[in-house]
């Protein structure tokens, strides 16, 4: 998945955000998906001691959590992490 295109949709407020796209977004800032309860994905950051709550609602991410997200990648400067090998 092309995380750079969904980053650049998510800051563009774009409206339709597939959930997998936002998770794979997530997961490139370094959060890990810590558990899952029911439609409840919680995702942590082992430098950062908040946590990530995002909900799968009919296959899409949800605007407010998006806005929270982005909250936490501009609070912290947190950047996408290269992968390493």
């Amino acid at each position: 998945m092309d995380t750079d295109k969904a980053l650049k949709k998510l800051l563009g407020k774009s409206k339709n955000i597939g959930f997998h796209e936002f998770t794979a977004v997530i997961e490139a800032f370094g959060f890990s998906l810590s558990r899952r309860k029911g439609s409840h994905h919680i995702f942590r950051h082992k430098d950062i001691p908040a946590l990530i709550n995002v909900q799968n609602f009919k296959g899409q991410a949800k605007p407010y959590q998006i806005a929270q997200f982005l909250a936490l990648v501009e609070q912290y400067n947190l950047a996408i992490q290269e992968d390493e090998q």
